[in-house]
């Protein structure tokens, strides 16, 4: 979402320069313009053209931080986001809502990272690199199924 041209805002209270909220929410200034173009963030304009961002922004930052850190992509935290008022701090019921969307994602990404540690003892070391036995390459050996010949187990 681009920053719209509105009227000035007041110095104080209620609006952030780009650099007041990138100093206190740790993140670089180029990250907020990138959350900003995403529609994550928004910002209006001074009478002097300058970036303010409502004191609300902090919270929504901390947000997006956080389910980032939980390994939820981008895309998916604009989406949730969305369902909450740009200029309103999110609230502890809000955050609540929103985590519990990401759960079932959430628990399924551990289950799948603890078959995988737990098949790599097996694997590592075995030097076996078959593409028909491999659970972790090739499981089920669903590749062979379409026929003889090489086949990309992995996108690029």
């Amino acid at each position: 979402m681009a920053a719209s041209r509105g009227p000035a805002h007041p110095r104080g209270g209620d609006w952030l320069s780009v650099g007041e909220v990138a100093r206190r929410s740790g993140l670089a200034v180029s990250a907020l313009h990138f959350y900003e173009a995403r529609g994550l963030i928004r910002s209006e304009r001074s009478a002097g053209n300058q970036r303010r961002y409502p004191r609300a922004v902090l919270r929504r930052v901390a947000l997006i931080k956080v389910a980032q850190r939980a390994g939820i992509p981008l895309a998916e935290i604009a989406q949730a986001l969305a369902t909450l008022p740009q200029d309103k701090v999110p609230t502890r019921a809000d955050w609540r809502r929103l985590s519990h969307q990401w759960r079932a994602e959430l628990d399924a990404r551990i289950e799948r990272l603890v078959r995988l540690r737990d098949q790599l003892d097996g694997c590592i070391g075995c030097g076996c690199l078959s593409l028909r036995e491999c659970p972790l390459r090739n499981p089920g050996d669903v590749l062979g199924r379409q026929g003889p010949g090489a086949r990309r187990l992995e996108p690029g």
